[in-house]
């Protein structure tokens, strides 16, 4: 009777504390049968002060998670000591690399009273500010390496002439693009694709990207402004002779 009272106690102020805590929060009981759920979540309580110090000395027998829509979560453990009240703390988010919490401060939970309107201030002008600050940095961290570990990209840039300029990441960048009709300026070490046959220079464009993927690098294009990319449309009909139309300089 006395765990069932216990749980019911916990339940009860979660959901209250959700309903009071700024934003959209939910809350979800998680008694002690609940053992997997609870031993993941013991993992990820993002603290290294008193509610680590609590877990250390007993094991989470119940819990109740208040989460955010953005994935934001927050525990609500029992005490377990001689004072009423509650643990909160900072849940950390899954799936995110070692890497992103380097140099980040743990935003270590609090001890409040079973008053979930007074809880609710003290979450709010407290551990909620430092959990969320936390949280953008480690987030900010995980897209910063995202975007060092993709692969290397080679930019394909319109010159006025129709030509196309590439400078290669590396040799096989440099192979790929000698190997599809690129030539190499040897003063400055750029590519450059003749734009004189539009078919066939759209037809180098897509193999290179083609080949350029297989091999893990990707590929953009850059247009200036009024530039229209080349298709690869073969011609609909064949050129007037020149005889019978005035001279003109060539369009594409």
């Amino acid at each position: 009777m006395h765990l069932h009272e216990d749980s019911e106690r916990l339940a009860s102020f979660a959901d209250v504390l959700a309903g009071e805590l700024p934003g959209t929060w939910s809350s979800t009981h998680h008694p002690a049968e609940d053992q997997s759920v609870l031993a993941e979540l013991a993992d990820r309580v993002w603290d290294l002060d008193l509610v680590a110090e609590s877990l250390d000395e007993h094991p989470l027998g119940q819990a109740a998670v208040l989460s955010r829509p953005d994935g934001a979560q927050l525990v609500v453990l029992d005490r377990r000591d001689e004072r009423n009240g509650f643990l909160i703390a900072a849940v950390a988010p899954r799936g995110l690399p070692d890497e992103a919490y380097r140099g980040v401060p743990e935003p270590n939970g609090i001890a409040v009273t079973d008053d979930p309107f007074l809880a609710a201030e003290q979450v709010a002008g407290d551990l909620l500010a430092r959990y969320d600050t936390a949280l953008a940095r480690i987030r900010h961290n995980a897209l910063d390496g995202i975007v060092a570990s993709q692969p290397d990209r080679v930019v394909l840039t319109w010159q006025p002439d129709g030509s196309l300029a590439a400078a290669p990441v590396g040799e096989t960048a440099a192979n790929v693009l000698a190997a599809n009709g690129f030539v190499k300026d040897e003063q400055t070490g750029v590519y450059r694709l003749s734009g004189d046959d539009t078919y066939k220079q759209a037809r180098a464009i897509r193999a290179t990207g083609r080949q350029l993927r297989e091999h893990g690098i990707g590929t953009a294009l850059q247009h200036p402004s009024g530039r229209i990319a080349p298709t690869a449309m073969a011609p609909t009909a064949p050129p007037t002779p020149a005889a019978s139309r005035p001279s003109a300089a060539r369009t594409r």
